[in-house]
């Protein structure tokens, strides 16, 4: 199960810099995923060869300075929920404030490894300003300027540690289906429909913690783990940010899933917390059907399905290859269906295609639409193979990988996914010196 670590502190730390240093280390090809652009709060990371997922709690405090503390101090209590560990940024250059010391309140009580961070430390004279920060009583001092990269290799090295730890937990190989959406869409509803049509036959998964409920459903021919976020809800305060409230609850199940269903409401269409739900999906290499809730509220004709469809299709582009069903959850309209393309996904990302096949089919498609020049050099692809690992990724072997651009990483995967089926599943491509 992948590790989720949270950076949290008060506003101007370098929280969304230190974020960001974390996750834009990655050396694979990404696909452009709609939605990404504002409040990017979740990311993928590696140290050492450790793989593990980082939330940026950043860039949601809203409001006059009076309600900053208290909302900083929601966010602690969140991180403390969601992450395995979490990373406490300070700034070296505004000293210790009463917004460190209600954070570090908060994080004291917890139960998970808190690191603490004096960031902003840019040169040697400033490392002596970060002694005041152990009044907070959080241990070691970690001092860093995430804006050059110093000082975060010893951090990461201590955060990966934590990561070694034994965990004991129930192994579950059952395929692992998480229903994630905004609240309201209906997860809750889909959950109860599916588990009240046998009770008899539903038992509790063991090793499962937090919010998130995972319940085995064996119905109708069916095996598999849910992984239920319908705990996810607005809370009483009205000044709380829901987006950020459900996307931080969501990234545990998405975490831990293989396949997600990502519930859209019908009368609201794709919204921009659908995308950014999408989005870490896509990032997570799961698995995803999109399932269209409510359908049966909306007034229809012949041709709506199909336009419907298109739309769904050209918002979540450039990543459009996937199954969109259309549900009633409360008419019990479609709802085995939507199961059934979970588990034909599923199927697809634990698909292996042998190398000589590969190369058969894709050697005459790069043949026929070789990658442009660049330079005045041509870029020869002679080889590919499939390589391991959960996420279906693909190594071409060439002569100038640094030559291969995007848009023709784009014609491989719509090949490979042409040739092959990879309906719902994400692909990495990755170019290697020959």
């Amino acid at each position: 199960m992948a590790n989720i670590v949270a950076i949290v502190g008060r506003p101007n730390v370098g929280k969304s810099t230190l974020f960001n240093r974390l996750v834009e280390s990655r050396t694979a090809i990404t696909t452009p995923v709609a939605g990404t652009t504002r409040d990017r709060i979740y990311g993928q990371a590696e140290w050492n060869g450790k793989h593990f997922s980082v939330i940026d709690t950043g860039g949601y405090v809203q409001g006059s300075d009076d309600v900053f503390e208290a909302e900083i101090r929601k966010q602690a209590e969140l991180a403390i929920q969601e992450a395995d560990c979490i990373l406490f940024m300070v700034d070296v250059q505004h000293g210790l404030t009463a917004m460190d010391q209600a954070v570090a309140n908060v994080l004291r009580r917890a139960d998970k490894p808190v690191f603490l961070v004096a960031n902003k430390v840019d040169s040697h004279d400033k490392a002596p300003y970060a002694a005041e920060f152990y009044k907070l009583g959080l241990g070691e001092v970690y001092t860093t300027s995430a804006q050059s990269g110093a000082g975060t290799g010893d951090l990461l090295d201590a955060v990966v540690d934590v990561f070694d730890k034994p965990h004991d937990r129930v192994q579950d190989d059952r395929p692992k289906i998480a229903i994630v959406g905004k609240p309201n869409v209906g997860k809750s509803s889909l959950v109860n429909t599916l588990l009240g049509t046998d009770r008899n036959i539903v038992t509790p998964v063991a090793g499962t913690t937090r919010d998130n409920v995972n319940t085995r459903f064996t119905g109708f021919g069916f095996d598999v783990t849910l992984l239920d976020t319908a705990g996810i809800r607005r809370k009483s305060k009205v000044e709380e940010d829901i987006e950020y409230y459900s996307v931080l609850r969501s990234v545990r199940a998405i975490e831990e899933s293989d396949v997600c269903m990502l519930l859209v409401d019908a009368q609201d269409g794709i919204q921009h917390q659908d995308q950014h739900i999408f989005s870490m999906i896509v990032k997570a290499g799961k698995g995803v059907v999109v399932v269209v809730n409510k359908w049966d509220l909306l007034e229809k004709d012949t041709a709506t399905a199909k336009l419907y469809e298109q739309e769904v299709r050209s918002k979540l582009a450039p990543f459009n290859d996937l199954p969109v069903v259309f549900t009633s959850v409360l008419g019990k309209q479609r709802i085995h269906k939507a199961l059934e393309l979970a588990m034909m996904v599923y199927g697809n990302r634990a698909k292996r295609i042998a190398t000589g096949r590969l190369n058969e089919v894709m050697l005459p498609e790069i043949e026929r639409r070789p990658p442009p020049m660049l330079k005045g050099k041509a870029v020869r692809i002679k080889y590919v193979t499939q390589l391991p690992g959960v996420v279906p990724a693909f190594a071409f072997f060439c002569n100038l990988p640094q030559y291969v651009g995007d848009d023709y990483a784009r014609f491989l995967e719509n090949k490979l996914r042409e040739n092959f089926g990879f309906t719902g599943v994400p692909i990495r491509i990755f170019f290697r010196k020959k």
